[in-house]
């Protein structure tokens, strides 16, 4: 079961009853986990929406003994990364934690999903549940447009993450430019002809990161090639991406599973990859929110901290519990 709005578009999309089409599917960080949600797309009715029995009985329990990462333990964590950054001079690595709630009796599903699409209209938001996997989210970077019919590919580069009333420092403007430098350096493989916005702010509810647009036109036979190379970004992973890739997974403390990944939505006229950030993994006695943030060789542990804080509140301000 999924339901999911695109973004500024009010209209309500799930999936129907045809077993022999995965028009969504869920991609690992990794790459080495997917989950298909069989059906074709179809627009919804938000009354029939309304009328649905969501309660989190329908959840799984938490039975994986996680604990959070205390603020302690994640700065002596952001001081070792930052030693790596320097030592092998690196542009960018991303760091993940998660931030686990478990203080309430049940999670008001469908109210929580609504007031996602309510707060976030720039932004993809879903909520999915297949057998014991739960998960919701909101978030407005896209991996991946192509235009069935014209073969144009829209991709986008986002970095920097400050509060909405805060001003650009150098810190955040360096940690965007090696993320468009990589994006372009993809797209030349496939095309001469680039075209790139100015680079602007992109306000996400409480928070917003420096973004510049990219458009090419491509061989379809390459969508699959492209996805793979941009995939994960240095906004989700680093630079260089193997290399920090390898990083992550030895001194992350819990595996990103979903996060970070990307659903492929495939419709009549587009195909689309979503970059899953501002995401959280349900649980029938807690949620397990995923938070993130870019580190360079100028960062600030204290500031990281509290960036991937203000973050969390971007789905946890809007889940309501009972």
């Amino acid at each position: 079961m999924i339901y999911f709005k695109f973004p500024f578009d009010e209209k309500l999309y799930s999936t129907d009853e045809n077993l022999d089409i995965n028009s969504v599917i869920f991609h690992s960080f990794t790459n080495n986990q997917n989950i298909k949600i069989s059906g074709k797309i179809v627009e919804t009715d938000q009354n029939d929406f309304d009328s649905l029995d969501l309660n989190s009985e329908i959840l799984s329990e938490d039975k994986t003994n996680f604990e959070a990462e205390t603020k302690e333990e994640y700065l002596r964590k952001l001081a070792e990364v930052i030693g790596i950054i320097k030592e092998n001079n690196l542009p960018k690595l991303v760091l993940s934690r998660r931030k686990i709630v478990n203080n309430f009796d049940e999670i008001d599903l469908k109210s929580s999903f609504v007031n996602l699409c309510q707060n976030y209209p720039n932004a993809f938001k879903y909520l999915f549940i297949q057998g014991e996997t739960s998960w919701i989210g909101g978030f407005s970077e896209i991996l991946g447009k192509f235009n069935k019919s014209t073969h144009e590919f829209e991709t986008m580069s986002i970095a920097g993450t400050i509060p909405v009333s805060e001003e650009w420092t150098e810190k955040e403007i360096e940690e965007q430019k090696p993320v468009s430098n990589y994006i372009r350096e993809i797209l030349k493989k496939y095309s001469e002809n680039i075209i790139e916005s100015e680079t602007y702010d992109h306000i996400s509810g409480n928070i917003k990161h420096l973004k510049t647009d990219f458009k090419i036109k491509i061989n379809p036979e390459n969508l699959d090639s492209i996805i793979q190379e941009l995939h994960p970004t240095p906004a989700v992973c680093g630079i260089p991406k193997d290399f920090c890739a390898e990083i992550i997974q030895k001194v992350e403390k819990f595996p990103r599973e979903l996060y970070a990944g990307y659903i492929k939505i495939e419709t009549e006229d587009y195909i689309q990859y979503f970059v899953n950030l501002r995401c959280a993994r349900l649980y029938k006695n807690s949620v397990h929110l995923f938070v993130g943030g870019g580190i360079t060789a100028q960062s600030n542990p204290e500031k990281e901290w509290s960036e991937t804080e203000l973050k969390s509140e971007a789905v946890l301000k809007n889940l309501v519990f009972k």
